[in-house]
């Protein structure tokens, strides 16, 4: 590997768009989460797919190794370079390049985050509906198959990409799908990209799928008396078919954590936070379907708004909720794992899960998009306390073991990175030996993102 020449030779191409510094170098190494800080050598801004090309060929002549970076929000450490290398950050590429209204399609870079993007959609009546929670990249949603709070009713990344653009190992610029609604025309290489995350090429370039924006939304919260209660009402409303937008589980420590935080004032017991998309009379109809649904299960407060800052404060304090929760141990990081089960496990993958928590001697709230049977446990630790981090991974690994017993999964949105790699193969068995065939083909040389989703 000759990183210098490597870096020399970025420098002619990008001039003072490419940096050394150890402020850039360590911002773009570091991790939300528990995984030690590894910085890249350098950090470059493209600005378009042809400078992208150029760097990722640069890098593939000097066996540099080349990390995707966008708003940095991802949860397994997978933009940090562990082997060195160069980070390409992909902030300068953040422009809307064509809205189809007629065809509810937008092509778009992918360095825009999904609140710029919706900003830019205000005023023709769509939205791009895709809700992780922090305000990631398009690139880094797309390469990490996102999904978030709204996908029980408008799907995750792999159901609103349509198209991608995307530079291979060797330089390529390959462009996989169409604008078309649906295609049967060779292997599906966008599903491929979507949560290679960035294993196999970068991503230059999206069409996603849009949606209307709802004539009105309706929110609200209600509380239950135990966890039990409040995941069978979700498990039963899923099953009446109620075409909610969002439903949130968050349990009594969650919730003591976002009162702290957002001063929220609910009553400490595990709630549900949902919303309603429609016509005036068809969220009414689904708030009150809902209602009955919930009573059923000693639920309590419920009361529904369609006033936008009622709808603005409750989706603000759930998108600052693994802040909060880190406030429990202020100083602290956490082991953040999420596993998603069918609905009809879903009560009893929960509660598996806080049985682990407590048994460990963790302090760990429980929340997540639970309508599609997604949630996840913040395991709060002292990053200088390696026994609790055994403990913490531990727990993990037991609650990915408790999924996959039930037909569920390893990780719902957060993706592989570094922290599941031992998971993939119990999850996917021999195929492994595909995704590893693919990825020798694709990048014989390791390049792209190593040390992420294989060891």
């Amino acid at each position: 590997m000759e990183v210098k020449t490597a870096v020399s030779e970025l420098k002619l191409l990008l001039g003072d768009r490419v940096s050394t510094s150890d402020a850039d170098r360590f911002h773009h190494g570091n991790s939300e989460t528990w995984f030690a800080a590894a910085p890249p050598d350098a950090v470059v801004w493209p600005e378009n797919t042809a400078e992208v090309a150029e760097i990722i060929k640069i890098c593939a002549a000097h066996l540099v190794p080349v990390i995707g970076f966008g708003a940095g929000t991802s949860l397994e450490g997978h933009t940090s370079a562990i082997h060195g290398g160069v980070s390409v950050n992909f902030s300068r590429m953040n422009k809307v390049l064509r809205v189809n209204d007629q065809d509810l399609t937008v092509q778009v870079q992918p360095g825009i985050t999904r609140e710029e993007l919706n900003q830019e959609l205000r005023a023709t009546g769509l939205m791009f509906p895709v809700d992780p929670g922090a305000n990631a990249s398009i690139g880094g949603m797309a390469s990490t198959r996102a999904s978030g709070t709204t996908a029980v009713r408008y799907g995750t990344m792999r159901d609103n990409i349509l198209a991608m653009e995307v530079v291979l190992a060797d330089g390529r610029v390959i462009r996989t799908g169409t604008g078309a609604a649906k295609s049967a025309s060779g292997y599906d290489l966008t599903a491929l990209f979507c949560g290679a995350e960035g294993t196999l090429g970068l991503i230059t370039e999206l069409t996603l799928r849009l949606h209307g924006q709802p004539e009105a939304v309706g929110a609200a919260v209600c509380a239950f008396p135990d966890m039990q209660s409040a995941v069978n009402a979700v498990i039963m409303t899923v099953q009446c078919a109620i075409p909610m937008a969002r439903i949130e589980f968050l349990d009594a420590l969650a919730v003591e954590a976002v009162n702290k935080d957002a001063d929220m004032g609910l009553p400490v017991q595990p709630h549900l936070l949902v919303e309603f998309h429609g016509s005036d009379a068809a969220v009414a109809e689904q708030a009150e379907r809902f209602g009955e649904v919930i009573a059923d299960f000693g639920a309590s407060g419920f009361d529904w708004s369609a006033q936008a800052e009622d709808r603005s404060r409750l989706w603000a304090m759930r998108h600052r909720a693994y802040y909060a929760c880190l406030g429990l141990r202020p100083g602290k990081t956490a082991v953040v794992t999420d596993v998603c089960v069918p609905v009809s496990r879903l009560a009893e993958a929960v509660i598996a899960a806080r049985a682990l928590i407590d048994a460990a001697g963790l302090v760990a709230p429980i929340l997540g998009h639970v309508g599609d049977g997604n949630f996840h446990a913040i395991l709060l630790i002292d990053p200088d306390n390696g026994e609790e981090l055994t403990r913490a991974k531990s727990v993990s690994h037991q609650m990915v073991e408790h999924a996959l017993s039930m037909g569920g999964t390893a990780t719902g949105e957060h993706g592989i990175g570094q922290g599941k790699m031992d998971l993939l193969r119990q999850e996917h068995g021999e195929a492994v030996q595909v995704m590893q065939a693919m990825k020798q083909a694709l990048d014989p040389q390791n390049i792209m993102n190593p040390g992420k989703i294989f060891s």
